[in-house]
């Protein structure tokens, strides 16, 4: 019977708790914000691992992308705090990237959420009536 997954994907998601949690605990630099670990992507003999991060208080691309810097200046010290959880005989080299699909699932839900109030408004009625308001029966 074949696996439902491959060695690499089942060590990218311990991974991904692994680095959340000395994300949260060991790492103690003030340069980074809230920063997520949305995947991890492995290559087959697991010497390169690229890490997709969102930074969720980053105000502006600037930011974001020095937050990234900051978390491949820090990933010896965060590969060798990996290796003494993962019991593997080689820890992967780390890459962190920036994941820009939180920023454009935001964005279509703005977009998504203006439509619906322009919709709103040219049909003529206003968005929060009957919400808020019991109805009268006169």
């Amino acid at each position: 019977m074949a696996r439902e997954f491959g060695r690499s994907q089942r060590v990218a998601s311990e991974m991904q708790k692994e680095l959340a949690s000395i994300l949260q605990r060991d790492v103690d630099d003030s340069r980074l914000g809230f920063v997520t670990i949305n995947d991890v992507e492995l290559s087959k003999d697991l010497a390169v691992a690229k890490i997709f991060v969102t930074v969720l208080d980053a105000e502006d691309d600037a930011a974001k992308r020095a937050n990234v810097k900051v978390l491949n200046e820090i990933s010896p010290f965060i590969r060798h705090e990996l290796a003494r959880r993962m019991r593997l005989r080689h820890i992967s080299e780390l890459h962190f990237y920036y994941d820009h699909s939180f920023d454009t699932g935001m964005r279509v839900a703005e977009l998504l959420g203006d439509l619906h109030h322009d919709e709103v408004k040219d049909a003529g009625i206003a968005p929060e009536a009957g919400a808020d308001k019991p109805q009268q029966d006169d």
